[in-house]
C-alpha cells in the first residue's frame, strides 16, 4: 500500500546534522583560507554560520522534532570544546537534543578526551574517519591508525566504559574490518554513516558495495544511516537514490536504519525537502510501522533520546 500525507505526517528524528558558528570557533576546513578535499567538490556555499534557526527554516513543514548532532571537524586539539559549545547551543535553541563527538583513538589524549565528552548530558557516543585508502584496489588489513591497529583498537574499547556507540565515517571496502570489530566488541552500537558511500555507481561499484554492506549487517550490533548520497556536481534525484536507499534497507532490515539530513552538508547536493521527500517516495510501499521506524522510531531507541 502506498503512503499517503496524513498517515506519514508523523515526527521525524533527523540523527546526523551539524551546526557551527565561524566567528566563535575554529573549524580548520570551514575557516582556513585554503579548501580541503571534498566530496561534494567547491563546499565554500557552507563557510558561513549555521545555527538552529537556520536549520529549522530549511527542514520548513517538516515535522523534525529532535536531532542528534554529529561532530563537524571542529578544531582536533580540543574535540570535547565542541561539545560544550553544543550544551549552550541547546540550552539556548533547544537543539539538537543529542551529540556525537570527535575522538581520535590512537592520540595518548583519547581517555581525556572521552570522558570531557561525557561530562555533557547530550553525548551519546563519538565519530570516527579511521585510516582508510582512496580505492578498493588500495585496500589491505593492519595499516596504522586503521580498525586493526592494535593502538587503535586500545581507544575504541573505551567506548564501552561510557556507554557510547560509535559512528564510523569509512568506505565500505573496510567494512570487512569493522565487521570484525563489531563482534569484537558486542556491547558497543556501531553505525555506519552516510550509507557507506557508495560513490561508485557502476553496476560493478554498486555489486561490491551491496555486497560489503550484506558482511558488516550479519552483525546484530551494526546500524546505517542513509544520509551524504549525493554526488559532486549532480543534483539529488530519487532516480540516482532510490536504488542505493532500498537496498540498504533490504540489507539492515527497518529496524536497523535511519534517514538523515546531513545538513547543511547535504544542501550542496539537494533542498531538505528534496531529500525527504526522496526518502519518502523511496519507501512508499512499506507498511507504516516501518516508515516510523525509517524516520523516527530506530534514531530514538539507537541514539537513546
Amino acid at each position: 500500500m502506498a503512503s499517503d500525507p496524513t498517515t506519514d505526517d508523523f515526527p521525524i528524528v533527523d540523527p546526523h546534522q551539524h551546526f557551527w558558528d565561524l566567528g566563535r570557533n575554529y573549524y580548520p576546513w570551514l575557516c582556513d583560507p585554503k579548501p580541503v578535499p571534498f566530496r561534494y567538490g567547491d563546499y565554500s556555499p557552507l563557510k558561513r554560520n549555521y545555527l538552529p534557526p537556520d536549520y529549522l527554516r530549511d527542514a520548513g513543514a517538516l515535522k523534525i522534532v529532535k536531532t542528534v548532532h554529529v561532530q563537524a571537524n571542529w578544531d582536533p586539539t580540543d574535540p570535547a570544546a565542541e561539545t560544550r559549545w553544543l550544551t549552550e547551543v541547546a540550552r539556548e535553541y533547544g537543539y539538537p537534543h543529542a551529540a556525537v563527538g570527535a575522538a581520535y583513538f590512537n592520540r595518548e589524549d583519547n581517555a581525556e578526551v572521552l570522558a570531557k565528552h561525557a561530562k555533557s548530558a547530550l553525548t551519546r557516543g563519538v565519530r570516527n574517519f579511521p585510516a582508510s585508502t582512496e580505492t578498493p584496489a588500495q585496500e589491505a588489513r593492519g595499516a596504522a591508525g586503521s580498525m586493526d591497529d592494535p593502538k587503535w583498537r586500545d581507544g575504541y574499547a573505551l567506548l564501552e566504559k561510557y556507554g557510547f556507540s560509535f559512528d564510523l565515517q569509512t568506505p565500505w571496502w573496510h567494512f570487512d574490518a569493522a565487521a570484525a570489530l563489531a563482534r569484537d566488541f558486542p556491547k558497543v552500537q556501531m553505525i555506519i554513516v552516510h550509507a557507506g558511500m557508495p560513490a561508485d555507481r557502476s553496476e560493478e561499484g554498486l555489486a561490491a558495495w551491496r555486497a560489503a554492506l550484506e558482511t558488516v549487517a550479519k552483525e546484530p550490533n551494526v546500524a546505517i544511516k542513509i544520509s551524504g548520497i549525493g554526488r559532486a556536481g549532480l543534483p539529488w534525484t530519487l532516480t540516482a537514490n532510490g536504488g542505493i536507499i532500498r537496498d540498504a534497507i533490504n540489507i539492515f532490515g527497518p529496524e536497523r536504519a535511519m534517514f538523515a539530513s546531513n545538513y547543511p552538508v547535504d544542501s550542496l547536493a539537494g533542498s531538505f525537502q528534496m531529500i525527504y521527500g526522496g526518502f519518502r517516495a523511496a519507501v512508499s510501499n512499506r507498511q507504516i510501522e516501518e516508515r516510523r521506524m525509517l524516520f523516527h522510531d530506530n534514531a530514538v531507541r539507537i541514539y537513546r533520546l
